[in-house]
């Protein structure tokens, strides 16, 4: 497997300039990939604790008011329910066919909304909106109707042309003209659930979804004004090969979709109990993935798409793109976002808000969530406040996520240390990257190079004070 490389928008490029490129190199990532966080938030969700509940997130929107916090708001919606158990699933999903349960959810998730709104007072402007599950579109058209005039009533939203509002559909369950109404219903991105268009493999996984669907459903979204359309691969599925994985690719490259993410299919059995039903004699094995990885990054640097990080590509002219060349780019619980500088106010079962310096997250089963909201309490089971130690390392693990560099004298004037003698242990670890080729340290920047970039999880580890206490464990995916 030879090194190879992709675009990349670190610094910004002159119009027709090009790219700075990612290095493949297989030997290193085979070599250093292990089990690690995504960091999708910093503590991550598994150092959140119970004695974190209601009253400490009421407290936490308090002192945001006292201090006179008018941030823009993040509104993240969990609908958990799916028609059908894709095997491959780790999300927090309910299976039924019985829409009277989705009913039921509707009403107790709009009292949730219904709170949240009280303790921001309308005075927040909501920039972002999305919906994720399970499968959002599992409500009909009228309960979708129903629940955004609610959230619009609830909360002030920004205009069309400046507000981000997302939701993921599965392509199985949604008409072009459902793709329409999702649009007039105020939707102006739309991810897809693709993961493999090859037969076998659907089957394998217990998602038969036809390419034509598919690309019906792109179509709608074209025709019908969304500004981005997104979709989701996974690579490492049971019978998946390389030409699968090859001719998978060129019909998502000929749909020309604005974002792709590739997710490295993390098999945890013991966590989520639909993978049990996946046949492990069928997987690739971790060469093979490796090679899968490298074909992903060919194919799609040839066709113009930039590596933002971690697993996710973009158009040199999406808004993600954009933002990441002009030091904007953010890390959440949705993964890559342009909206830094927001409050993430979360509802529905499991979701994850992030309000000042804290993290809530709110109870995984329907009765929990029922019986919390029937004594008028939001229905928060765990959560973290953060100290000064977990924003200054969620603060450089953001920019190493999201820059892939870190000025060392922002950090000092932002937070009361010195680098060097703060990140003293850290830095010998690092030392050990640096001589891999991984990271460059210098007097005043941390700056991760071309070949540092798809290990850049193992390089935020180093920072991650809490896996000192607790190594990293089965409950991770792979690095790569």
């Amino acid at each position: 497997m030879h090194a190879t490389a992709v675009p990349t928008p670190s610094q910004p490029a002159p119009h027709g300039a090009a790219y700075q490129t990612v290095e493949f190199d297989a030997g290193l990532l085979q070599r250093l990939g292990k089990s690690g966080p995504r960091y999708t938030s910093y503590p991550t969700a598994d150092r959140f604790v119970e004695d974190f509940g209601y009253r400490d997130y009421l407290h936490a929107v308090a002192g945001m008011r006292t201090r006179g916090g008018a941030r823009p708001l993040s509104l993240y919606l969990h609908i958990p329910f799916c028609d059908t158990v894709c095997y491959y699933c780790a999300c927090n999903k309910v299976v039924t066919r019985n829409r009277e349960k989705a009913a039921t959810y509707l009403a107790y998730l709009k009292r949730e909304i219904a709170m949240q709104a009280a303790l921001f007072a309308s005075t927040n402007e909501v920039e972002q909106l999305h919906f994720g599950g399970g499968t959002p579109t599992y409500l009909s058209d009228a309960q979708m109707d129903d629940l955004m005039g609610h959230l619009r009533r609830s909360f002030r939203f920004a205009p069309d042309a400046a507000g981000e509002f997302s939701i993921e559909v599965d392509p199985r369950t949604v008409s072009p003209e459902r793709v329409h109404t999702l649009r007039r219903q105020g939707f102006n991105r739309i991810s897809l659930g693709v993961q493999d268009f090859d037969p076998e493999v659907q089957r394998a996984v217990n998602r038969v979804q036809p390419e034509m669907e598919t690309r019906a459903v792109i179509d709608a979204a074209r025709a019908a004004g969304f500004r981005s359309v997104s979709i989701d691969l996974i690579y490492g599925l049971p019978k998946q090969t390389l030409e699968t994985m090859r001719q998978t690719l060129d019909k998502v490259v000929a749909a020309s979709p604005d974002r792709i993410a590739v997710y490295h299919y993390a098999h945890m059995p013991h966590l989520f109990k639909p993978q049990r039903r996946i046949n492990e004699a069928d997987m690739p094995d971790s060469e093979t993935k490796l090679l899968m990885l490298q074909l992903c990054i060919e194919r799609l640097a040839d066709a113009g798409y930039v590596y933002i990080g971690m697993d996710h590509f973009a158009r040199p002219g999406d808004d993600l793109a954009v933002a990441q060349r002009q030091g904007r780019l953010h890390r959440n619980f949705q993964g890559y976002s342009t909206h830094a500088d927001t409050d993430l106010v979360a509802c529905g079962v499991s979701a994850i808000g992030a309000v000042g310096a804290t993290y809530s997250q709110n109870v995984k089963t329907l009765d929990e969530y029922y019986d919390l909201l029937d004594q008028n309490e939001l229905p928060v089971a765990r959560g973290i406040r953060l100290g000064m130690d977990d924003a200054l390392r969620r603060s450089l693990i953001q920019k190493l996520m999201c820059q892939f560099e870190v000025s060392i004298p922002a950090l000092e004037q932002a937070f009361p240390i010195v680098f060097r003698d703060y990140f003293a242990p850290e830095l010998a670890r690092l030392r050990q990257m640096e001589d891999d080729g991984l990271l460059a340290i210098g007097e005043e920047w941390l700056t991760v190079t071309m070949k540092g970039r798809l290990l850049i999880r193992n390089i935020c580890m180093v920072f991650d004070r809490y896996l000192a206490v607790r190594p990293e464990g089965p409950r991770h995916s792979q690095t790569v």
